[in-house]
């Protein structure tokens, strides 16, 4: 059996490759584990390694900002079997102005978008905390302005499995799979700019139930399956910031403690098949950005 798996920051964009590199060690080893022998694009012209590589592959799984995911694994669905999420649906979350309208539309809490006073400034496609601010200037191009809730940072991990396109011969009818809740560790500078420095896995909350129940509800709004990371920020409820439709910085610490493989659980799940009794965390940890994780 073969894994292509392709994680576009490795090879193109510096910044962000140390996350990158990172969730691709992960993922690499949990395949090689499984019995598979992952393939790997060079630092050529992504697109063509795909359509190169992928199609001698028994399954494929694209990692890359939220911009450019859409195209790719679109390309990638053409050539062999997308384990993450659909193509349709990672357009959609891409946005996160027409995301969080459809969530809000469909009763799940998300920040009101803002145009005056003090407000959180953020583009409306960027990944991590990227030039997401908080000002009472204006949102520039292609940025939205939203309330700004305090509270506490958390995420949610998932994975969805497979309910449209062609997958629908898989279809299961399960709720998404709940990895863990991990809490989120941001800081806001004195110059407005937040940071995000990682997080740890996983943990409790006293209200677990409705973060929990949030996540899944946005999730399955906006069609996810595979791996599923949302974004909340819990205050008097949980409020949904954003939902990434692909994998995240908090599978390094949920590896460190999960007794099931995430390679196994992600191909069982493009098949419609989620474990009934959900998953085996052992321990807590801290991770950081670099994917080095501290037993807690």
């Amino acid at each position: 059996m073969r894994a292509f798996l392709a994680e576009y920051t490795v090879f193109h964009d510096p910044d962000l490759a140390v996350e990158g590199r990172a969730m691709l060690k992960i993922l690499s080893e949990s395949f090689a584990r499984c019995g598979y022998e992952v393939v790997y694009p060079r630092d050529g012209d992504l697109m063509a390694e795909i359509e190169g590589l992928a199609p001698d592959c028994d399954v494929g799984l694209i990692i890359a900002p939220d911009h450019l995911l859409a195209p790719l694994t679109k390309k990638l669905e053409d050539c062999t079997r997308n384990i993450g999420c659909g193509s349709m649906n990672i357009a959609l979350c891409a946005n996160k102005k027409r995301s969080l309208q459809v969530l809000a539309a469909h009763g799940i809490p998300v920040p009101a978008e803002k145009t005056d006073g003090l407000k959180v400034v953020k583009p409306i496609r960027g990944c991590d905390t990227y030039n997401t601010r908080l000002t009472e200037a204006s949102p520039g191009p292609d940025e939205i302005g939203q309330e700004y809730i305090e509270g506490e940072p958390m995420s949610v991990s998932l994975i969805g499995s497979r309910i449209v396109g062609e997958a629908c011969l898989y279809f299961s009818g399960a709720e998404p799979l709940v990895l863990s809740l991990n809490r989120q560790k941001i800081t806001l500078g004195e110059d407005g700019y937040f940071a995000y420095h990682g997080g740890e896995t996983p943990v409790d909350h006293s209200m677990k139930d409705e973060i929990v129940r949030t996540a899944v509800e946005a999730a399955t709004v906006l069609g996810c399956q595979g791996y599923v990371g949302v974004d909340l920020v819990v205050g008097d409820r949980p409020y949904v910031l954003e939902v990434n439709p692909r994998m995240t910085t908090s599978m390094v610490g949920i590896a460190a403690c999960m007794e099931e493989e995430i390679a196994a659980l992600l191909v069982d799940a493009s098949h419609g098949d989620v474990p009934a009794d959900g998953v085996h965390l052992k321990g807590r940890v801290e991770f950081d950005r670099e994917g080095r994780v501290t037993p807690l």
